[in-house]
């Protein structure tokens, strides 16, 4: 049997903004993206946004001024992490062997599902492409092929909806006629330098001798020429590093000096980042509290509970003193962040109230359903949501 393409990288399309427009489907096909208006950056765009010029991390004002009809579309806290498992989850029903390289690309190892043909693995994997679609109305790009570096590649040769297979013994052949910026480590600066010399396609690489490529690349000629061939061994590992943190932040579009509406602000992302933590069957010991004045100057200060946990009523009552420990200088504020460290996993109830907490536990878990699926007026820390 002919060797098979059996590695597959998958790369989400503007991912934030795809998962903004599963909520809100009547903007798909506009200019649109996630960012903060007045302050911030452009965190992801769509393909209609990036045809104008808009790019990430471009300064949300440079947006608006390149592109004035842009849709500015706030971050919605807690979807990505949702929508991203939900993805790799759909990853690992086809291959248990998945890599999970960030929130939205990641690589399949296709070996496990004992495929005969090219035919096939095309086949499974476009179903693996609709199915996500289908299922979260997030569109990706996947590339096949028989490594990472040429499926990483592949995958990105299309975008957006990209569907690319390179068969095995056809890697150098895909890879020539690539501009060399899709080899990793290329940057702006480098390609400038190598265009300078003839070198703008992966495939001028390999026409070089050993010395121009020992002058150009220095120690590192070989790993460079074996790279233009598309040659790579590395494995599919499935050791995913877990959170040590979970964090949320805001920057507000005007300065906020009123305490109040801080501490809310905090409390609400207390109730933000909770349902991500117990989505993922962990619990939290450490809540830190981060401001910063309009000078770009932070001050942060943290304290644990006892016991870690995965509710929100446990840490209400240290918002007030930690932010009047971290808001010293009682200036109006341009941030503020909470973040919860101290990760442990969900294990036996050893709470003194055991029953009670289990309880409120399975009310949180009622109420992360009730806002998965949009319902308003969930109250939780005395406001509603």
């Amino acid at each position: 049997m002919p060797a098979l393409p059996l590695i597959a990288h998958l790369d989400a399309d503007a991912f934030f903004v795809s998962c903004e427009l599963s909520m809100n489907p009547q903007l798909r096909g506009t200019k649109c993206a996630v960012g903060g208006r007045e302050r911030g950056i452009i965190s992801s765009a769509s393909y209609e946004a990036r045809a104008c010029g808009v790019y990430t991390p471009m300064p949300t004002k440079l947006a608006l001024k390149v592109c004035p009809d842009l849709i500015l579309l706030p971050h919605t806290s807690g979807i990505y992490s949702k929508k991203s498992r939900e993805m790799f989850d759909l990853c690992e029903a086809l291959t248990p062997i998945v890599q999970r390289n960030s929130i939205d690309e990641g690589y399949l190892d296709l070996g496990p599902c004992g495929f005969k043909s090219a035919a096939e693995v095309e086949k499974r994997v476009r179903a693996l492409q609709q199915r996500i679609w289908d299922d979260l109305q997030i569109p990706t790009s996947l590339g096949i092929a028989a490594n990472k570096l040429v499926s990483a590649i592949a995958s990105k040769a299309r975008k957006p909806r990209g569907f690319t297979v390179v068969l095995p013994g056809d890697e150098a052949a895909f890879l020539a006629p690539l501009k060399v910026s899709v080899i990793p480590g290329i940057g702006k600066k480098s390609e400038e330098r190598l265009a300078a010399v003839g070198i703008s396609l992966v495939g001028d690489i390999l026409i070089r001798s050993e010395s121009e490529l020992k002058s150009l690349f220095g120690s590192g000629w070989e790993e460079m020429l074996r790279t233009a061939r598309g040659e790579d061994d590395r494995p599919v590992h499935t050791d995913h590093e877990d959170a040590k943190s979970y964090s949320v932040q805001e920057t507000f579009n005007a300065d906020i000096g009123g305490f109040a509406e801080i501490e809310r602000i905090a409390k609400r992302m207390i109730d933000e980042l909770m349902p991500a933590i117990r989505a993922d069957g962990k619990r939290v010991k450490t809540m830190t509290v981060k401001v910063r004045y309009p000078g770009m100057e932070d001050s942060s200060t943290g304290r644990s509970l006892a016991e870690a946990t995965d509710l929100e009523a446990p840490f209400y009552p240290l918002v007030q003193p930690l932010l009047k420990a971290a808001w010293t200088k009682r200036r109006p504020l341009r941030l503020v962040s909470v973040r919860f460290s101290g990760v442990e996993e969900k294990g036996g109830q050893l709470e003194m109230f055991g029953q009670t907490d289990e309880k409120k536990r399975r009310l949180a878990a009622v109420l992360d359903r009730l806002n998965d699926q949009g319902k308003k007026g969930v109250v939780r820390h005395g406001h509603q949501i």
